[in-house]
């Protein structure tokens, strides 16, 4: 039975190619919002982080009608380190709308996405975004998309997809490169015509398949999947399975059930085949579960995961200052908060530590495990975590690391200096394309390699560089790689830092804490220039005696200190340091505080 009042597309596309933009004017030009509506931008970043960082971090779904046909769209990240979020949706579409910038052309997270979608045999759209910018390339990116579709094998139906041009900023969309549409009228007929009705039958017994998870402190756990086949109903009674048999099947009952409406959920009492809903009263479900009837469990298959790369150690606060800002601090809370992120993180992986109060976190990248750290801050959580570092794997009996595909967008005068960083982290030229004043170049770099460069990157190329990565494969152990060329100042003393202190101390390196920050031994205070830690005793007051000399007692002027940023912090680490995270406060410590102790070692 095919369901021509349906159609359900994912839009996908690198990091900043305008997806969340463009459903902005997608909802606004289906009648989604009242005339009287206050129209919010970028309505469906919906976080605090992701309205802070403009980005889109966790897949969402919005609705719109359409000439009478209903149209699920979910946003997804364009982010790499999200890249589980992007493959697990992907089973709850029939094709997507693949956005590509019309000056950057095809990026490495566009690779990605688009492989993933053909693999699914899914249907595309291309549709090359942001005609409107001046460096826009409306004759070159086409070519540069064919080329990516060939790589990748594409099928002919799949070569021959539709390729519209569209602002998503005005609102605009055209089948021609030199026409400017006047709305997305285009876009909405190639999506009806194009993309493929959901295929499945209503009168068969129920299959949902279960593709990602929400929680609601009302509900409870809410689980979003798309009804395959036969109906599915408020208040039924239903078997859950697991695709790979490790879960015993279970029975379980629809307490809610809900459409995807433009902006919220809409209560109804049944949904059939096609249909994508959410689903509460089922405690223990999880992503990747079918929901079948009672007298038929025939689980569907679920895609693979790719695996984490990175690993960082998350543990419970044993510094000086413990438990004075977090309200959550000891390994249980921790735990549970670890254990409720894996619900709905599939790509999210946690194991128990050395002792009870570690776990070893791994994740995509280092901004996927930087979220979730910001996320549990602000959730009042305090913890310490160590300096992420690669998972290395045995191929064949060699040791492996994982790669990336590295993609840099510079202006020509800073070719040498990125090209010189990058060979010293061990990064292979694969490609360079000039493009008018900037040059675009294609490395293969070890991921250990790029830890702690991007904002190096972005100091050596004065901001106007563009760098983006994504994993290639596991390939034989480089040499070693210097992560940091730089070394720590190390307080001396636990006390209030106060300005003859740290007027003494600033001569020794940058510092990143002001007058009246409370200190503790152990704990990094500043950067040294020089790859050697030093101790400084930031808590130094003057001696106070009767003799006075000409302009000795002037004001004490400071350097205005170094602010990091959570990533910022993690990028600094050592291999002996750790970061203290607590909700008011970032703290780079040692891991041996006392200074006596950590001397010894050495």
């Amino acid at each position: 039975m095919i369901r021509k009042d349906l159609r359900n597309i994912a839009i996908v596309a690198h990091v900043d190619h305008g997806k969340t933009t463009l459903v902005d004017e997608m909802l606004k030009f289906s009648g989604a919002y009242r005339e009287n509506q206050v129209i919010t931008e970028r309505v469906m970043d919906s976080n605090d982080l992701e309205k802070e960082r403009g980005i889109t971090i966790l897949s969402k779904n919005t609705a719109m009608n359409y000439k009478g046909c209903k149209i699920n769209v979910i946003d997804t990240p364009g982010h790499a380190d999200f890249g589980g979020e992007v493959e697990r949706i992907l089973k709850m579409v029939d094709g997507v709308i693949l956005l590509v910038d019309a000056s950057e052309g095809p990026m490495p997270q566009t690779r990605f996405v688009t492989e993933k979608a053909f693999n699914l045999n899914l249907k595309v759209i291309i549709v090359i975004n942001k005609i409107d910018k001046k460096d826009a390339r409306l004759d070159e990116v086409p070519d540069e998309i064919l080329e990516l579709f060939l790589d990748l094998d594409a099928t002919d139906e799949q070569i021959e997809s539709p390729i519209l041009f569209c602002s998503g900023r005005e609102g605009t969309c055209s089948n021609s490169k030199d026409v400017k549409g006047e709305d997305l009228t285009v876009l909405f007929d190639t999506i009806i015509s194009h993309i493929s009705p959901p295929s499945g039958d209503r009168n068969k017994d129920l299959q949902l398949l279960i593709s990602a998870i929400d929680y609601s402190e009302y509900v409870g756990r809410i689980a979003i999947g798309r009804v395959e086949n036969g109906c599915v109903k408020k208040g039924q009674e239903v078997i859950v399975c697991e695709h790979d048999g490790k879960l015993e099947p279970y029975k379980g009952k629809i307490v809610n059930l809900y459409e995807i409406g433009a902006f919220d959920r809409i209560p109804i009492e049944e949904a059939s085949a096609g249909d994508i809903v959410c689903i509460s009263g089922i405690d223990n479900i999880t992503i990747g579960n079918t929901i079948c009837s009672v007298n038929s469990v025939a689980p569907l298959p679920f895609v693979k995961i790719s695996e984490p790369t990175v690993e960082m150690t998350f543990s419970v606060n044993d510094g000086p200052f413990a438990g004075l800002e977090g309200k959550f601090v000891t390994s249980r809370h921790i735990k549970d908060r670890l254990e409720k992120e894996l619900l709905k993180d599939v790509s999210l992986k946690v194991s128990q530590g050395d002792s009870s109060e570690t776990f070893h976190v791994c994740g995509r990248g280092e901004m996927h495990l930087s979220i979730l750290i910001e996320n549990m801050r602000r959730q009042g959580f305090e913890l310490l975590v160590s300096k992420p570092h690669v998972l290395f794997k045995e191929v064949d009996g060699v040791k492996c690391e994982p790669f990336e595909d590295v993609t840099i967008d510079v202006p020509e005068s800073c070719l040498g200096v990125v090209m010189e960083k990058m060979g010293l982290r061990k990064a292979q030229l694969q490609q360079m394309k000039n493009k008018g004043s900037r040059v675009e170049l294609n490395f293969l770099a070890p991921s250990r390699g790029l830890f702690g460069y991007r904002n190096e990157f972005l100091t050596d190329t004065k901001g106007e560089g563009i760098i983006s990565s994504i994993f290639n494969s596991y390939k034989p152990v480089m040499s070693q790689i210097p992560r940091r060329s730089t070394g720590s100042l190390v307080a001396h003393e636990t006390g209030e830092a106060v300005t003859y202190g740290l007027y003494n101390a600033q001569s020794r390196g940058q510092l990143f804490i002001s007058p009246g920050t409370n200190v503790y031994e152990g704990m990094v205070v500043g950067v040294c220039p020089k790859q050697e830690d030093i101790v400084v005793n930031v808590c130094k007051k003057k001696h106070i005696t009767n003799m006075r000399a000409s302009g000795s007692d002037d004001a004490l002027k400071l350097v205005p200190r170094l602010n990091f940023s959570l990533e910022q912090c993690i990028e600094f680490l050592a291999d002996d340091e750790l970061l203290e995270v607590t909700p008011l406060s970032l703290r780079i410590r040692k891991e041996i505080l006392s200074n006596q102790q950590r001397g010894k070692k050495k």
